[in-house]
């Protein structure tokens, strides 16, 4: 069976409402491309935060899980699968500290959730970790969710393939490098990682991979947009570019999964024993 997946690059900000109208209008142009899954990237509920160096003097909005803000989300959803990042409200585990948070839904509610596990430079200073991977059925197939410096670690991936996802959707806001700046964003150090994560992530599970990403500019960081679905092969089927934009793509997942791993199965053929840590 085909699957239509749309991934949008684009920008999100502080406020709510406006979040929800630019939400609205990405799932128009992916339900009108007759996408089954729509994703969102990190943060798309109430915006990311303003600097990766602990300068930032705002924070996002802090949500509940079950909050009003998802089931409005779930309300837009319908009969598609929508993947989301907002900033949930923290916990006693977290000691009050929100979570960087990601949810899929569908019309009828929650599909599954996950919390940001690595956090790159100070993002420890704003959220608590997330401490799992793990995969969930939905209606594109068994998938699962991370966020943007996740993918830097094999080990994340991998976990969500060795649950069964087939799918793996990862939402971003995932900046261009601050430092000796490219003039063109396309050449711009950090963007050439970004795809390059994608692609690897994928080849080496040999599975698809939905990569969603912020756009623009926020704060004192600039975003690589780079939005893009990615074949088991590695291979990328549809990108913005360094643009907002969606990028959509049709693909038969168990055909394209299965064929990847007929002769040369990446889970099929580890050899676990071999992987052990040496003793020190």
């Amino acid at each position: 069976m085909t699957t239509t997946f749309a991934a949008a690059a684009e920008g999100f900000v502080r406020d709510l409402d406006e979040d929800f109208r630019r939400v609205e209008k990405l799932v128009a142009r992916a339900r009108e491309a007759g996408a089954q899954l729509l994703a969102l990237p990190e943060a798309a509920l109430g915006g990311y935060l303003s600097s990766l160096h602990g300068d930032h003097d705002d924070e996002p909005p802090r949500l509940d899980g079950d909050g009003p803000e998802i089931a409005r989300l779930i309300d837009l959803a319908g009969d598609m699968v929508i993947t989301a990042g907002y900033c949930e409200r923290g916990d006693a585990a977290s000691g009050g500290r929100p979570y960087n948070s990601c949810v899929a839904v569908t019309g009828d509610g929650v599909l599954g959730r996950h919390r940001k596990v690595h956090q790159p430079l100070n993002e420890n200073n704003s959220y608590a970790a997330g401490d799992r991977f793990a995969a969930f059925d939905s209606p594109v197939g068994r998938m699962g969710m991370m966020i943007c410096y996740d993918k830097a670690f094999p080990e994340a991936a991998r976990a969500l393939a060795d649950d069964g996802a087939r799918v793996v959707v990862c939402m971003s806001a995932w900046p261009a490098s601050r430092t000796n700046q490219a003039p063109v964003l396309a050449d711009d150090r950090w963007t050439r990682r970004f795809d390059l994560f994608d692609r690897a992530r994928a080849l080496e599970n040999q599975i698809v991979w939905v990569s969603a990403n912020q756009a623009g500019e926020y704060g004192s960081m600039r975003l690589v947009a780079s939005a893009k679905i990615v074949d088991p092969g590695g291979e990328v089927l549809a990108t913005t570019g360094t643009e907002a934009g969606l990028a959509v793509a049709s693909i038969d997942v168990d055909e394209a999964v299965d064929s990847a791993r007929r002769f040369m199965g990446h889970l099929r053929d580890r050899r676990q024993a071999s992987y052990a840590a040496v003793p020190a």
